[in-house]
């Protein structure tokens, strides 16, 4: 499991002491964040007085149903109707490891987050920041160091204040709007350079360890890569870089969006999860020093290819997520693997023995990063530990293959509720939780007549 009592040099500047490092940057408030089952960053907002008094008292609170909180706003409730009403409260325990400015929210301002806790200090374990510690401490007892790797993409749109209305490219500096597509075109990155200089600044400030940009297919689409590292770390800066880009964006005069399929004729966005194992001194465990793929990682794979079908929830976590996976529309609907092939869902990309790794590419941008990561490593795990042999390469165009995907959210949430093994680790806790959310979230959606049918079934049926 990781330790989260060290401090980060990037962001607390060599200094243990968080009163110190919010006196050295002028910080009158911070930001106390708890991420929920979507990602969405919950909390509270102190004065910085207030915030280190917390630390030191213990005595910083939040209502437990901030985990019950569908994606629209309302209370799912909970199994136990007597808790629901109740609402207990859960000890916010600040990771002062994790305290970053908060540039795009003004001067004098920070985050930090929080791990939810019960008042007798056991872990809150349908916390995604726990999830995922529990799953990383499954490795640390074998001895392993998980390593990923993200890969974000997301929209930058024009503003649409009516959701009836189709999302719309922005106007860019020349004065005009993407109509076509533009992949890698470094002249079309260069119309959004203002949002992505103060995208750019922002990150810097906020300590996020950010790779390369590019410009991918979609009109005014993007993806960011991080730099590869710890997971707990990494999952936090995801959800930092979001909240960043969307107020860089707002500034610019535009929004920005990680829903896995905003425009309907253009390409989805995925969250890419790059993935490698090392041992306690930092050596690779997917490839031998003859360079060939080592057993182990044979069965990583393997491990992911029999459980992903029955995670999918995690990678795919609403509705408009299945509408992104769907054979030769920039996103792989299987699970086959092959080395350097983006028609596949697992991907063995180039590179030498030490940077031996898997691309899980089934992930979209809406999904908590928390959980996708804490399902992909599990998943690989499990192959690891039960011997899974992974199939033949796939070669080719691996669109064509068949699909064992769940198809909808309904079958997605079937198959994640009866795999016995992924529960026994998850706890049953999370998944009680997790379930609640999304099938609240499912019915709200299905009892929502669209556009298409007004369109198609009104005058005609």
């Amino acid at each position: 499991m990781l330790d989260t009592t060290t401090t980060d040099a990037s962001t607390m500047n060599g200094t243990n002491d968080p009163k110190d490092w919010l006196a050295a940057h002028a910080v009158s408030e911070v930001e106390c964040l708890v991420p929920d089952m979507n990602g969405v960053l919950r909390g509270k907002a102190l004065p910085a007085a207030k915030f280190l008094k917390a630390i030191e008292d213990r005595a910083l609170y939040l209502p437990s149903s901030a985990f019950l909180v569908s994606i629209d706003g309302r209370y799912s409730g909970s199994v136990d109707e007597g808790f629901a009403y109740q609402d207990p409260d859960m000890r916010m325990v600040p990771d002062v490891a994790t305290i970053c400015l908060a540039p795009g929210g003004g001067p004098g301002k920070a985050y930090v987050f929080a791990d939810a806790f019960h008042m007798d200090d056991r872990p809150w374990m349908a916390s995604p920041r726990h999830v995922l510690r529990a799953v990383l401490d499954l490795y640390r007892q074998r001895g392993w160091r998980a390593v990923v790797a993200p890969e974000l993409e997301f929209y930058l749109t024009a503003p649409n204040p009516d959701p009836d209305r189709p999302v719309t490219a922005p106007v860019g500096r020349n004065g005009r709007s993407e109509s076509v597509q533009h992949p890698y075109d470094m002249a079309a990155l260069e119309q959004f350079e203002p949002v992505i200089r103060r995208l750019y600044d922002y990150a810097a400030a906020a300590g996020l360890p950010l790779d390369t940009l590019i410009h991918e297919s979609g009109t005014a689409q993007l993806e960011i890569n991080f730099l590869h590292g710890d997971a707990l770390p990494l999952a936090d800066k995801v959800l930092l870089f979001k909240r960043m880009t969307r107020q860089a964006a707002q500034e610019g005069g535009m929004q920005a969006t990680f829903m896995a399929k905003p425009i309907a004729a253009q390409a989805g966005s995925s969250m890419h999860l790059h993935m490698s194992v090392v041992d306690e001194a930092g050596n690779t465990l997917f490839a031998g020093r003859d360079g060939a793929d080592t057993e182990m990682f044979g069965h990583f794979i393997g491990g992911l290819q029999k459980y992903i079908p029955e995670v999918m929830p995690l990678f795919a976590p609403n509705v408009n997520s299945f509408r992104r996976i769907r054979p030769n529309h920039s996103a792989p609907a299987n699970i086959e693997w092959s080395h350097d092939n983006r028609s596949c869902g697992l991907r063995v990309p180039a590179g030498g023995p030490t940077a031996r790794r898997v691309e899980n590419r089934l992930p979209g941008a809406d999904a908590n990063p928390y959980l996708a990561i804490a399902g992909s490593l599990l998943c690989g795990y499990l192959g690891v530990e039960e011997k899974i042999a992974r199939s033949t390469e796939a070669s080719g165009n691996a669109y064509r293959s068949r699909s064992t995907l769940p198809k909808t959210m309904e079958e997605a949430l079937d198959r994640f509720a009866a795999c016995d093994p992924l529960r026994a680790v998850l706890g049953e806790d999370f998944f009680q939780t997790y379930l609640r959310v999304k099938s609240v979230e499912l019915d709200l959606f299905q009892s929502v007549v669209t556009s298409w049918e007004r369109d198609h079934l009104l005058l005609k049926v």
